[in-house]
């Protein structure tokens, strides 16, 4: 897979900073449930390991850090970085290494011994011209169909839908037989969300893939198609106030409100964790789940992972986090709570159950197809990420596919790519 980061940049100096491991502040978007409670369990094996260093949870709520990213780039260009923050591996990183706002970890790679634990296309993620820039603590599937089988049984739908044609023939089923929700969506990122898997779904792999190649048309007949369909999707939506983000969408399917709901594989680690931050459910009691429409076959994959910023106040206490971030064992910890499998290829697989084992499998398979996800920085830098969510905003308003076209081929000339 060739590396996102490889396409236009400049490279960031590496400065030593301060070697003070006194503390250190870790930024994340991690305070929902499941990624909280993963998050709680590697700051704990942290302290345990460096008992003279306190660590400070410096969380921004909001789903997929549409918040947080705003306030960290406030702190950066007022130069007061914390001393390490979350990122998705990928494009996403390329306005950090253009401003030189993060370190190369090249160094840090070699003397933990990291680039023989790491899948290859992984690494080639987060490097540009030749060096690393972040660790990465998991791996998460974007392209998942999370569902209410009693609201299918109920609407006389036998197996959950495999195509974009037949999810739109079963939410309309739903509609019509049930009062339940079709489709459940939270704040307006979940619509993000759905739009890359409606264009996966349609499209295929390689087409999807193609998108976001430079010089990409987004104006061809095929992407008209997808986007009448997301459009046509859409129709059986309930948006939920931003407030309740992710969580309250993903829970609506399992609290048999919602028949379906297409969200990252988070949601599982939320479903079946205990209370209070979990829901306590049943994997094929209160819920099923499958491949998004159409895209069975292929992983739509993100990776979270942390970054040594240029000037961390507490270098040594980053480096000593970003070790823990890196470790089997704090992978093990952290990704079983998450919902995600960890980005080491050594894990215990014996931790990883349920849609997790089936998760773990798929991705290592020789067979599996990879999609980069867009909304999850894989794909897209920020610039393109915001064109994409604005356009998406004003469809919301406007429902008129054509417009959203005409602002999706707009925003890919304009991305910088």
């Amino acid at each position: 897979m060739a590396g996102a980061l490889a396409l236009t940049a400049c490279g960031a100096n590496e400065d030593e900073g301060s070697n003070d491991k006194s503390q250190v502040e870790v930024f994340s978007w991690w305070t929902g449930p499941g990624e909280a409670d993963g998050l709680k369990a590697m700051q704990a094996d942290f302290e345990k390991k460096n008992p003279g260093t306190k660590f400070v949870n410096a969380a921004i709520a909001g789903g997929s850090g549409t918040q947080a990213k705003a306030v960290l780039a406030s702190r950066l260009q007022n130069r007061k970085p914390p001393d390490s923050f979350q990122g998705h591996a990928g494009a996403e990183l390329l306005d950090y290494i253009k401003a030189g706002q993060i370190e190369p970890l090249d160094d840090f790679y070699q003397q933990n011994n990291l680039t023989s634990v790491y899948p290859q296309q992984l690494i080639d993620q987060i490097t540009y011209q030749g060096k690393i820039y972040s660790v990465p603590v998991n791996i998460h599937r974007s392209n998942v169909l999370w569902y209410n089988p009693g609201i299918l049984k109920d609407a006389g739908i036998s197996a959950p839908p495999a195509s974009i044609a037949e999810f739109i023939t079963a939410l309309k089923a739903v509609k019509e037989k049930t009062k339940k929700v079709p489709l459940s969506l939270g704040a307006q990122w979940t619509a993000d969300h759905l739009l890359e898997n409606v264009l996966l779904g349609d499209l295929g792999t390689d087409a999807y893939n193609a998108l976001w190649k430079p010089g990409a048309d987004w104006s061809t007949p095929a992407v008209t198609k997808a986007l009448n369909d997301f459009a046509e999707i859409m129709r059986y939506t309930t948006l939920e106030a931003a407030s309740t983000d992710w969580q309250g969408a993903a829970k609506a399917v399992v609290d048999g409100k919602a028949a379906f709901n297409i969200m990252g594989d988070w949601a599982y680690g939320y479903f079946v964790g205990s209370a209070p931050n979990g829901l306590g459910k049943k994997l094929d009691t209160d819920f099923k789940y499958a491949a998004a429409p159409g895209t069975e076959g292929t992983y739509m994959w993100l990776s979270d992972s942390f970054t040594l910023p240029k000037s961390a106040p507490h270098r040594a206490g980053a480096l000593a986090w970003l070790k823990e971030v890196s470790s089997k064992e704090g992978q093990d910890l952290f990704n079983p709570k998450k919902g995600s499998i960890p980005a080491r290829k050594d894990a215990d697989k014996s931790l990883y159950t349920g849609y997790l084992k089936d998760a773990f499998e798929q991705w290592n398979s020789p067979n599996i197809k990879l999609a980069g996800s867009f909304w999850h920085g894989v794909n897209a830098n920020n610039k393109w990420h915001t064109d994409i969510d604005t356009a998406v905003g004003l469809f919301l308003q406007n429902k008129d596919a054509a417009k959203l076209q005409q602002a999706l081929v707009s925003a890919a000339k304009n991305s910088g790519l």
